[in-house]
């Protein structure tokens, strides 16, 4: 897969699909918000993302520390009852097209999945409203998990990981990110504000129980979002 280059990917229909789409977000967000159990605690050095492979890391790459403000370090949870798969099964299916994790109305992955499962150094673009469009990179990946490392242009610098695991109570899906904004626009978003925070959490809460639909279950309760912040002034990422 070749890597892509984020200006290629406007469009003069773009401005439109920004407005409808974060339209239909807020009024999904206002009607779901109830299935979310949320909370936040100070975070520390034990919250920083694992270094991205050297080999896999270039001047593309946006490392937690080229962003702004405090790293969020942000865990989406959900346990599915009645899953007809397994964590494997499941994963499959997300890393072989992560667009079905992905709300219709907020974004689209480019290029579009075709069930092969990526490997390190894959890149895609995960296309939504407004001006947040993410390009990553693939840095880990095997039958259980899938990382990515943003990439410039990204409205994030970090690393995000899909992951699903078979424990006692059931089958646990978890999407984890580690990521500080990427400009100091998107500090003022996502920090101050909390527009993009709330947008950011609106999507992965909707891909936890788009992955319980996946695995052929519901959610066991709610969706859980548990976000730790980290001081600017905090380390690097861990080795």
């Amino acid at each position: 897969m070749p890597p892509i280059h984020p200006d290629s990917l406007g469009g003069p229909s773009r401005v439109l699909r920004w407005m409808a789409g974060m339209g239909l977000m807020t009024v999904s967000y206002l009607r779901d918000r109830h299935l979310i159990v949320r909370s936040e605690e100070p975070g520390d050095d034990a919250d920083l993302p694992a270094t991205v492979p050297a080999d896999l890391s270039d001047d593309r790459v946006q490392h937690q520390e080229h962003g702004r403000g405090p790293l969020f370090h942000r865990r989406f949870t959900v346990l599915v009852d009645g899953a007809t798969t397994d964590a494997t099964g499941l994963m499959t299916l997300v890393r072989g097209d992560l667009e079905k994790l992905l709300p219709k109305e907020v974004a689209a992955v480019t290029p579009h999945g075709d069930g092969t499962p990526p490997k390190p150094g894959d890149e895609f673009v995960v296309r939504m409203p407004g001006p947040w469009d993410g390009p990553v990179r693939v840095i880990s990946s095997d039958d259980t998990h899938l990382r990515l490392t943003t990439l410039d242009g990204h409205l994030e610098a970090g690393q995000i990981e899909f992951r699903a695991d078979d424990e006692a109570e059931g089958l646990r899906f978890t999407i984890e990110t580690w990521a500080r904004p990427a400009s100091p626009m998107l500090d003022l978003l996502f920090t101050h504000l909390r527009v993009a925070k709330e947008m950011q959490l609106f999507m992965w809460v909707r891909a936890c129980l788009a992955a319980a639909k996946l695995a052929g279950g519901r959610p066991h309760g709610h969706v859980y979002a548990h976000t730790r912040r980290v001081r600017a002034s905090e380390g690097r990422e861990r080795a």
